[in-house]
């Protein structure tokens, strides 16, 4: 074989490695994730963000929610693809004694970071739950405020996401693509 032959060969394995590696982030690897399982990802908060300061007052907290590139390719009507990665951050309220302090836009003003939520989508994943609770392939995983996984029990977050079959089991899937739009 020749030099020329030689590195065509080192080109081609090298190209065909780097196309292993991109489809691994973008779902489609082999292994599949159960709930708890899906990293928190790095950098999350630098990507596309999916809805902001979402207002709860009925449990004191606002969400931040982010969404991977993957996500933020899908076209409104559309499932998001496997390799989607969804984040939503839980903020305590700022309080006044019991009162939620409001802030002058009129808005529940975010206090200290709680939880993150980590909703990631994938192959065959999430089959291993009751029939009732299953999400399509999604699967959910929580971590601190300090970045460590918390045990989670899944089912809460499974219960208000399984009815939502017609939006992909996501939950303001229409009022995240009527606001990109405007954007």
């Amino acid at each position: 074989m020749t030099l020329k032959n030689w590195s065509l060969a080192l080109c081609a394995v090298a190209i065909l490695g780097f196309a292993e590696v991109g489809s691994a982030e973008t779902g489609s690897a082999q292994v599949r994730l159960k709930d708890g399982e899906p990293a928190l990802p790095v950098g999350y908060r630098n990507g596309p963000k999916f809805l902001t300061e979402i207002q709860r007052p009925d449990i004191k907290q606002v969400r931040e929610l982010f969404i991977n590139a993957v996500g933020a390719a899908t076209k409104a009507g559309q499932p998001f693809p496997n390799g989607t990665v969804l984040v939503m951050e839980l903020y305590k309220v700022k309080l006044d004694g019991e009162t939620p302090v409001i802030g002058p836009d009129g808005k529940l003003m975010k206090g200290d970071l709680a939880k993150i939520f980590v909703m990631e989508k994938g192959e065959g994943w999430g089959q291993e739950v009751p029939e009732n609770l299953r999400t399509g392939h999604w699967v959910f995983a929580a971590y601190g405020p300090d970045g460590k996984a918390l045990s989670e029990d899944f089912s809460k977050c499974r219960g208000c996401h399984a009815p939502l079959t017609m939006k992909d089991f996501v939950p303001r899937y229409d009022e995240y693509f009527e606001k990109r739009v405007a954007r």
